[in-house]
């Protein structure tokens, strides 16, 4: 069988790609589970640092959960779910692994609907190429965006555009998505990569523990009380404050050197 997703880890920087372009790479349940066997690799490895998720082709990101296979399912009397994915195949998706410490990008290359901007939406960084489309069309579909659409489009939007989009299915285009700072870059389609290059460059110059840290802090105490997150314990911040990484950064500017980051 063909695999429905590609994976390549080069130079620190793992590569994942939802390889169904021809239904615009839908996602059915042996492309979810791929990814989750790809999702305990990417965390698990000291060797990858960043990941990069996109679609293959030109056309889309994704567009989502493969209807055609949930009409089937339908027909055979299997329900449909709701919110999360837990007894499903692929579980935990990346959009319910709130644990995940390393950094992934979304990579957009053209339409990100349904799940697969659920998908984007639980990235820590997105770059779209001019053309991309973003959308939770799942009120037209008689569905809910079960994999946090709801639950993230209105921690990332402001609540009045979110409704907006969330209640009527509206498509968002990128350049609307930069104006409310659902992305990070919009870029044409031809520099793509180097935008998305420039990005996990940034990443690995940075201390991985530093990085790994932050993020967690970051996810862990958007909705917490200031004091609370001040006195808060963070796992990763705990091993990057007792780590080697910690004196060689300071140690490195005084001796005008780049630094050489270990991990631990």
């Amino acid at each position: 069988m063909t695999p429905r997703v590609l994976y390549e880890k080069k130079d620190a920087v793992a590569r994942i790609t939802i390889n169904r372009p021809a239904v615009l790479n839908a996602m059915d349940a042996q492309t979810h589970a791929e990814l989750a066997e790809i999702w305990d690799d990417v965390e698990t490895d000291d060797d990858v640092r960043v990941a990069v998720l996109t679609g293959a082709g030109e056309r889309a990101f994704s567009v989502g959960q493969d209807l055609k296979e949930r009409a089937t399912l339908t027909d055979r009397g299997v329900a449909a779910g709701t919110f999360g994915s837990r007894g499903q195949p692929g579980w935990p998706r990346l959009t319910e692994r709130f644990t995940m410490s390393k950094p992934v990008v979304a990579r957009i290359n053209g339409y990100a609907l349904g799940g697969g901007f659920e998908l984007a939406l639980a990235c820590d960084i997105i770059v779209a190429a001019e053309h991309a489309v973003f959308a939770l069309p799942e009120v037209r579909l008689g569905l809910v965006p079960g994999a946090g659409g709801a639950f993230r489009l209105a921690r990332q939007l402001p609540m009045k555009a979110a409704m907006g989009h969330l209640l009527t299915g509206r498509r968002l285009t990128a350049a609307r998505a930069m104006h409310y700072g659902l992305v990070n870059d919009v870029v044409e389609a031809e520099h793509l990569d180097r935008s998305v290059a420039g990005w996990t460059d940034d990443l690995i110059r940075g201390a991985p523990l530093s990085v790994r840290a932050i993020k967690e802090c970051v996810l862990q105490s958007v909705d917490m009380p200031l004091e609370w997150a001040f006195s808060a314990r963070y796992p990763w911040e705990e091993r990057r404050v007792r780590s080697r990484d910690a004196a060689e950064g300071p140690r490195a500017f005084l001796e005008k050197r780049d630094p050489v980051w270990l991990g631990y």
